[in-house]
């Protein structure tokens, strides 16, 4: 298969892809990928099953084309290319939650000296080295990788990325409970979305949705929260967006035990633990552990919501999420009290403690700890955050 064919069967597939024929679209660059003699096509028809398998949340095949991907780069000896590549690389590493190959992969990117092309990725790889630090709770230089991410998007004019970029913000607050701004920024996404995002997919609408619900549901509004989480659903069922559906349904979990319904959440956290395992997003399933652990503790179950914490745990430990530790002996700590066993309680209370001095939550000028309560923060320009009031 020659260059023009190369080319006409990617823009086929892209074709399918777009109108939700997504097997088919596979099937097409699948054949292009065994049969095509030009390197520069079978670059370019990996990129599309990269960003295909991502959606699907098939996150291992997402990693595989991208290592091929990278050896192709190679061959055509591109630094534009290689350097995409190892963003791909760092991409399908963040997805399957291998966080420090991710901040290792992008550090490679923004070390090699290729063109513009190059320079235009750097806001990608910004957010995904800020989406990695995240999830080790290494907040303060997860909020550096997000601002400049932000300054890319806004100096090339990228609004695609900047909506990213708002909603990765808005993660990121709602989870040092600063409601407000975890709220402005999804909101600001949709914004962006509406103004600008005619031509663009509609899984953008459907993320900076998915953000707004879990503000509202941490602030309270539950029934902004069902709104905006069932448009989520609703696009991400249409698209086979698994991943999201999994993010959907423990959304919907956590409304519903928050209105102590509790019988209505548990389906909920079991079919997007379900999901969450297929797809190895080991992240997303300490939340949903969190919650089932809370809702065993509702029905005063604390056996239960140990052995859910011990499986938390385990994963967070896996991980490095210093947050999903945080919370889970702050719980323990619950747990322990209310059943009088004092050694216990103490070990909880020692390495809550730990938790919070390992991540420097504490406020700069009250000397409080950070993520405790909502509560509304101010970053400095050295990316150092502290208490408004």
């Amino acid at each position: 298969m020659g260059q023009d064919q190369t080319k006409q069967q990617i823009e086929k597939g892209l074709h399918l892809y777009q109108s939700n024929q997504t097997e088919k679209a596979l099937r097409v660059w699948m054949r292009v990928l065994e049969k095509s003699a030009d390197p520069a096509g079978r670059f370019r028809v990996l990129g599309c099953l990269i960003t295909a398998h991502a959606e699907m949340g098939r996150y291992k095949d997402m990693l595989k084309f991208a290592v091929v991907q990278t050896d192709t780069a190679r061959e055509l000896e591109d630094p534009d290319f290689l350097t995409e590549s190892y963003l791909n690389l760092a991409r399908s590493n963040e997805k399957l939650c291998e966080f420090q190959k991710t901040i290792s992969y992008c550090k490679t990117c923004l070390n090699m000296q290729g063109t513009t092309v190059s320079l235009q990725l750097n806001g990608q790889v910004s957010l995904s080295m800020g989406n990695a630090f995240l999830g080790l709770s290494i907040f303060q230089k997860a909020l550096e990788c997000f601002e400049k991410a932000l300054r890319y998007a806004h100096n090339n004019d990228d609004k695609m990325l900047e909506c990213r970029v708002c909603c990765s913000l808005g993660n990121f607050y709602a989870q040092l409970k600063d409601y407000e701004k975890a709220l402005f920024f999804p909101c600001k996404a949709a914004e962006l979305v509406n103004d600008y995002g005619k031509g663009w997919s509609l899984k953008y609408r459907a993320m900076s949705q998915y953000h707004m619900a879990v503000a509202y549901r941490k602030l309270g509004r539950l029934a902004d929260a069902m709104d905006c989480c069932e448009e989520s659903m609703k696009i991400a069922l249409q698209h086979g967006d698994r991943p999201l559906q999994a993010l959907c349904l423990l959304c919907f979990a956590d409304i519903h035990r928050s209105r102590k319904d509790i019988q209505t959440a548990f389906p909920r956290y079991d079919s997007s633990m379900s999901i969450m395992t297929e797809i190895g997003n080991r992240l997303g399933l300490i939340q949903v552990l969190l919650g089932v652990t809370k809702c065993w503790m509702i029905q005063k179950e604390l056996d239960k919501a140990l052995e859910s914490i011990e499986k938390a745990q385990e994963l967070a430990e896996g991980l490095g999420n210093k947050l999903g530790l945080l919370k889970l002996h702050c719980l323990c700590e619950r747990i322990y009290r209310t059943k009088g066993q004092q050694r216990e309680l103490r070990d909880h209370v020692v390495k809550f403690h730990e938790c919070v001095e390992e991540m420097e939550l504490y406020c700069g000028m009250c000397g409080e700890s950070i993520g405790e309560k909502n509560n509304q923060l101010q970053a400095l320009p050295c990316s150092h955050f502290f208490h408004l009031k």
